[in-house]
């Protein structure tokens, strides 16, 4: 079967019964993803205390999710085109939720670790199923709304994972993080077979293995030596060694990509001003929005003595105003465009952290909490929604799966590279709390310069 027979068949409007299962399982797919992202966020003290992990090591809950993640989510978005949607979503609910239960049940650093590694890996399946599968929607309508809750399922996971991660800590234990994604994948899997086709959708060609091997090897290389910088500093040989075989890798991923058949990522999508600007921009957003969940789980618990099921009850005003940000942004971009709107909701995310970077050092919901969450909500949220869009929209078909890897790869690269890097900030300071505010200033910044990438690559016009 030709490429484009698989994606005309794809294109193909569901009927009505399934357009609302469908719909689901995109909401689900994409906040099952993000939920995991934080999940474990405020159970990262009770980890550290039952597993033994060092200071620096405890990081690797969150990096060792992302990086397999990042770094297979070109391959996850070919996989959906090549071995089609259904069988791909539903066989990495399957890995999804034996690599939950498996880190529920870790009794050792190494095997909680190995366990967020396959979840990452699950995950790359199923982050570009759930974004290709909007294009699917033939409803100009429904497909709207589709778009808007995966933005939404976006932003509010990762928020309701700081929630969930605090409640389940303190009433069940830390390994309650794990457990909770089982009957969420019961979910997901029961709309998947109702909603998504279970025709083949098989394409030809070979799959870019060598590809995928790189980027990954080269973003954990990067990611090695940024970490090494916390034990080391900037100049260590570990330090320098990692970063600089890191990018040399990365090198040679490009120079496989220019040259195989079948690419991960097809490097002429990049030179569409839509997809470069929007990711550049994604990749930021990410970095901000991950530092913003895990330096203030960890604030809200070591300086202001604050329990774990509290701590996560203090973020449900960002779960509410992620709402609020969706419909600014909606309304936003017919009014200035969708580059102007992106810069905007951008350039007031890069502000609630830096009203995060002012968090006083004894508990204080309004100026520490609810002011800078609902900036960060309206901000992020909107934002995240409109780059989603932005950037898939007018792809060729054939690229459909690629161009949403590659949406949410600089995502979760944003978020790998940048916590690494921003963790590493924050231990340069000896007191924690000092450590936390540059952590958060440097996240503004970072959106800052997103945003300004944003304005000067974004095509200008109300036309986008």
């Amino acid at each position: 079967m030709s490429e484009a027979k698989v994606v005309a068949d794809d294109a193909q409007e569901r009927p009505a019964d399934r357009t609302g299962a469908l719909i689901v399982v995109i909401f689900t797919l994409q906040f099952l993803v993000a939920l995991d992202m934080s999940l474990v966020n405020i159970a990262l003290p009770s980890i550290r205390a039952d597993l033994g992990f060092s200071a620096s090591g405890l990081q690797w809950v969150v990096t060792a999710y992302l990086l397999t993640f990042a770094g297979l989510l070109l391959l996850g978005g070919r996989l959906g085109d090549h071995w089609g949607r259904r069988a791909t979503i539903l066989g990495g609910l399957v890995v999804f939720a034996l690599a939950s239960l498996a880190g529920g049940l870790a009794t050792s650093p190494g095997t909680l670790i190995a366990a967020r590694a396959i979840q990452g890996c699950a995950a790359a399946l199923l982050a570009p199923a759930s974004l290709a599968l909007v294009s699917t929607i033939g409803n100009t309508q429904a497909r709207t709304k589709a778009m808007g809750l995966w933005g939404a399922a976006g932003a509010a996971g990762g928020a309701a994972g700081v929630v969930l991660s605090g409640v389940l800590t303190d009433w069940l234990g830390w390994r309650a993080v794990l457990f909770v994604n089982i009957p969420i994948v019961a979910i997901a899997m029961a709309a998947a077979l109702v909603g998504v086709p279970a025709s083949p959708r098989a394409t030809r060609g070979s799959l870019d293995v060598a590809g995928a091997f790189t980027v990954t090897l080269g973003v954990a290389a990067i990611v090695y030596g940024v970490t090494a910088a916390t034990d080391h500093g900037w100049t260590s040989a570990p330090t320098v060694t990692g970063i600089v075989a890191g990018l040399a890798v990365l090198v040679a991923f490009i120079v496989i990509e220019r040259r195989v058949e079948h690419p991960l990522m097809p490097l002429e999508i990049l030179r569409t001003r839509r997809v470069l600007g929007a990711n550049i921009f994604g990749f930021m957003l990410a970095a901000g929005q991950l530092a913003a969940f895990y330096f203030c789980s960890l604030y809200v618990q070591t300086v202001w003595d604050v329990d774990p099921d509290i701590a996560g009850v203090l973020f449900l005003p960002f779960c509410f105003f992620v709402v609020v940000g969706i419909i600014v942004a909606n309304k936003l971009r017919p009014r200035i465009g969708a580059r102007n709107a992106i810069v905007v909701l951008g350039l007031l995310g890069a502000i609630s952290l830096g009203v995060f970077a002012l968090m006083p050092a004894h508990f204080d919901f309004f100026l520490g909490i609810l002011l800078p969450s609902c900036l960060a909500a309206i901000g992020i949220g909107g934002s995240l929604v409109l780059v989603g869009a932005v950037s898939t929209e007018g792809v060729e078909p054939a690229h459909a799966g690629a161009v949403s890897g590659v949406v949410n790869s600089a995502r979760q690269l944003g978020g790998t590279i940048g916590l690494a890097v921003l963790v590493t900030v924050a231990a340069q300071f000896t007191s924690a709390r000092d450590g936390y505010h540059a952590g958060f200033a440097v996240g503004a910044v970072l959106l800052v310069v997103g945003s300004l990438a944003a304005w000067l690559i974004l095509p200008r016009g109300r036309q986008m």
